[in-house]
């Protein structure tokens, strides 16, 4: 039998199950946070860094990542203060750098108001947010993939460089990649990246109410969870 608890969320009671995460306790009820490696059902690792909320304990204010953070009886988070606002967008900057060829990453940038990117763009293929190993590993059971390396060599490889026998070739892996849909107006050359924006018009109705969700298509690129 499920147990519930209660926590304040931005001034609201919300009653949640026992041992759900606050990421999930808030896409259940509509409060968007904006999130990339979160995939429904798998274990969470706060690769992303994007969930950042405020969970405030004593009155005092700790930032963490709501999707590793699970909901106690009476907690208080604060899910869209003028702090996460401003590093949320400050990761989000950092990512679209690192990856502009994802319009998952171009949505997240624009979600999170974006308007400049301040970093060089590099253009990466791949930004570590664990998706297609966590999948391969808990949903195939295969541990076909996993992470090599560490610091600037850490990449996502299979052992040994060559196909796993335990690969299924699913391609499970490739669909929950946020690095297989690319922006709209097609793939950007090395030395012509650019922040896009072009859905930036989805933010109008967002203005009043940043923290709500309003079912907009930014999500279409990485499954976010209220797709």
């Amino acid at each position: 039998m499920l147990q519930y608890v209660t926590i304040n969320m931005d001034g609201a009671l919300l009653r949640v199950a026992k041992g759900t995460s606050v990421l999930d306790a808030a896409l259940e009820y509509g409060v968007c946070i904006p999130h990339l490696c979160h995939v429904p059902n798998l274990s969470d690792m706060g690769a992303c860094r994007l969930c950042i909320v405020e969970h405030v304990v004593n009155g005092k204010a700790k930032v963490t990542t709501s999707c590793t953070l699970r909901v106690q009886e009476g907690m208080v988070i604060k899910s869209n203060t003028d702090k996460i606002q401003r590093l949320r967008r400050n990761i989000a900057e950092l990512l679209v750098a690192e990856a502009p060829n994802s319009r998952a990453i171009q949505d997240i940038a624009a979600r999170c108001g974006v308007k400049t990117v301040r970093y060089p763009f590099r253009n990466e293929k791949c930004v570590l947010c664990g998706r297609c190993v966590r999948v391969c590993k808990e949903m195939f059971a295969a541990n076909a993939i996993g992470f090599v390396g560490r610091g600037k060599e850490r990449r996502v490889a299979s052992p040994f460089g060559k196909l796993s026998e335990f690969c299924k070739r699913c391609n499970t892996c490739l669909e929950v990649c946020p690095m297989t849909i690319t922006p709209c107006a097609g793939p950007m050359k090395p030395g012509e990246e650019y922040l896009c924006n072009k859905c930036e018009s989805q933010l109008m109705e967002i203005a009043s109410a940043p923290d709500q969700c309003f079912f907009c298509d930014l999500g279409e690129g990485f499954q976010c969870s209220r797709h």
